[in-house]
């Protein structure tokens, strides 16, 4: 419905012809590598209507048989015609309709054009895309934590742009993460955009809520590995020492003791150099020689490929189902490298040595 200056004048859009849409190929794989290549060519024929209107257009993407319940879109100027979509583009679509990386996935796309509230879809295609993985420091908020601590642990003190970050793997203004510290006492604050512009500190009661303006250092009061929590709108944190280690009857001590991790400052990440697994039995990663804090599988028992980075889970951010715990295929010794940096993407690689 497109309205005019007077109610009695309101004029009904109708489409006289359907939008037409079609591609170059229908099967492609995306590649990180060559992010800003053109990888798919779209060409349509544009609707037409019985009134004269000022259409704007997007090419729509859906999981094939969810009926375009969840989409994303690729926007390009009226004037055209015919789009060539690039890796990175078609990919970033990808990932916010839910596709599996590195796998085929059905897709189906179609020309959304709208005039006002009111869309109009032209034929459906079908896709098969392979996505990748995209780097999550580049897909998710972040806010930063500089502080005194920081240049110990492999970034420099006091600097937003160049401190660790808290992730919002959610996208709603809770962050989240680690931060790694050698000194008691070390202090440090929240930013945002790597800038000092609308930081926050605590407001001197240290009962973890924030200020903007009066504020003063946060404190870690003993070193260690902290599990810090942000609330940006709320002007709320909360922060928990986690030293963790590998357990299990896949390890030489099974279930009676850990084996901990290291922090390696040049490489950002947790590491045990070596450590004897066998392929019978199960490991997890734990905390504080406890059980409330764990990095699982997803869901099931997973076994682990030497070389090949996993996405890893932290019970604690409710992203674990059941209790699952990882195995090798082949006995022997092993480097296991944890690395925290991204509460989005946590990543787990052993690398058989």
């Amino acid at each position: 419905m497109v309205s005019c200056e007077k109610d009695e004048d309101q004029a009904v859009i109708n489409e006289t012809a359907t939008g037409k849409i079609s591609s170059d190929k229908n099967t492609i794989i995306l590649n990180e590598l060559i992010a800003n290549d053109a990888v798919i060519n779209f060409t349509w024929t544009k609707p037409t209507f019985n009134i004269a209107v000022v259409p704007s257009q997007e090419i729509e993407f859906g999981i094939k048989g969810d009926n375009f319940k969840k989409t994303a879109a690729v926007n390009f100027s009226n004037d055209v015609k015919s789009v060539a979509v690039t890796h990175a583009a078609m990919n970033a679509a990808m990932f916010n309709i839910g596709a599996v990386p590195d796998v085929v996935n059905d897709i189906e796309a179609r020309l959304k054009t709208s005039v006002g509230s009111a869309a109009f879809y032209s034929n459906v295609i079908a896709l098969k895309v392979t996505p990748y993985t995209p780097n999550p420091d580049l897909v998710y908020p972040k806010i930063n934590v500089p502080g005194s601590y920081a240049g110990a642990a492999g970034y420099a003190d006091w600097t937003p742009g160049n401190s660790p970050n808290l992730f919002s793997p959610a996208k709603n203004d809770q962050y989240r993460g680690f931060i790694y510290v050698t000194a008691p006492n070390s202090e440090y604050k929240f930013t945002i955009n790597q800038d000092w512009a609308g930081d926050k500190g605590d407001d001197g009661t240290f009962t973890g809520k924030l200020l903007e303006t009066g504020e003063v250092n946060v404190k870690a009061a003993t070193a260690g590995t902290y599990y810090v929590k942000v609330d940006w709108a709320a002007n709320t944190y909360s922060s928990v020492l986690a030293k963790f280690g590998v357990i299990g009857d896949a390890t030489p001590t099974g279930w009676n003791s850990d084996t901990d991790f290291v922090y390696n400052p040049a490489t950002k990440t947790y590491v045990i150099n070596s450590i004897m697994l066998n392929s019978t039995g199960l490991f997890k990663f734990r905390a504080n020689d406890d059980w409330a804090l764990k990095f699982q599988p997803k869901k099931d028992d997973q076994t682990l490929v030497s070389g090949k980075a996993v996405q890893s889970y932290f019970n604690a951010e409710n992203t674990v189902d059941g209790d699952p715990g990882y195995k090798v295929s082949e006995a022997g010794n092993y480097k296991i490298e944890l690395d925290l940096h991204n509460s989005a993407y946590y990543k787990l690689t052993i690398t058989k040595l």
